[in-house]
């Protein structure tokens, strides 16, 4: 079966954080998304192993 794309909104509602998390992700910690017209689509098996590998988490102390 195919994996559908998601939006910004199903991926913060999935990972449980804000959609400005999920941008601020993308453009500083390299999150897996793509962008398709003005809009980021996202696949939530890459981003669940991105989680998985400890790709989300701050050393810094901020997104």
């Amino acid at each position: 079966m195919i994996e559908p794309w998601v939006s910004a909104d199903d991926i913060a509602a999935h990972l449980g954080v804000t959609k400005d998390s999920v941008y601020a992700w993308i453009a500083k910690k390299g999150m897996p998304a793509h962008r398709v017209g003005r809009l980021w689509k996202f696949k939530v098996s890459e981003v669940d192993d991105w989680v998985r590998n400890d790709r989300a988490t701050d050393t810094a102390g901020s997104v």
